[in-house]
């Protein structure tokens, strides 16, 4: 029987999906991914990487109305997650321009079972090394992508860069870079 308890009301993806448009703050959606992480069983880790992680995100925060998304956006030699960048109709909206890189991180590599990770504080789990070194990866990706979008828009973009990691299907950790 289907139990209503775990859904979503559609209002709560919206709003967190509004939070972060404005905003640049992913909080909120990664909350919301998070907490439906445990849909996932033990056979759904023998696939995972940060493709599942970023479907994840793009089912909350797709949004063709408002941005130009594209997926895998070939920039100074490589390849950003996502872009999300403001239709031109729309700039008079106070909405955000976004480019997210998303990492992932085994269970394995982190070296903490699925129940240690949730027990951890965002501090802690930031501070583990596979982490870490996932987050400064991202960031010197996410340097060159802003500076190949930059070339492509110029100054009219309000870019705001991100970087989320997602540790097994148990936690989720974002910085934002303005």
């Amino acid at each position: 029987m289907f139990s209503h308890a775990n859904t979503f009301k559609k209002n709560e993806l919206e709003k967190a999906a509004r939070i972060f448009y404005r905003s640049g703050d992913l909080q909120p959606t990664c909350d919301l991914i998070e907490a439906r992480f445990n849909a996932l069983d033990n056979r759904d880790y023998l696939t995972a990487d940060e493709f599942m992680v970023k479907i994840a995100f793009l089912s909350v925060l797709f949004n063709n109305i408002f941005y130009l998304i594209d997926s895998e956006t070939t920039l100074q030699r490589g390849y950003a997650d996502l872009t999300m960048i403001i239709r031109p109709d729309m700039r008079q909206y106070q909405l955000l321009d976004h480019v997210i890189e998303f990492k992932y991180v085994k269970l394995k590599e982190a070296g903490l079972s699925g129940a240690e990770i949730r027990d951890l504080s965002e501090e802690k789990l930031r501070a583990l090394p596979a982490v870490k070194a996932k987050l400064n990866d991202a960031d010197s990706q996410l340097s060159r992508y802003r500076q190949g979008l930059a070339e492509i828009y110029g100054d009219k973009l309000r870019l705001w860069s991100h970087t989320v990691v997602s540790v097994g299907f148990e936690r989720v950790v974002w910085i934002v870079i303005q």
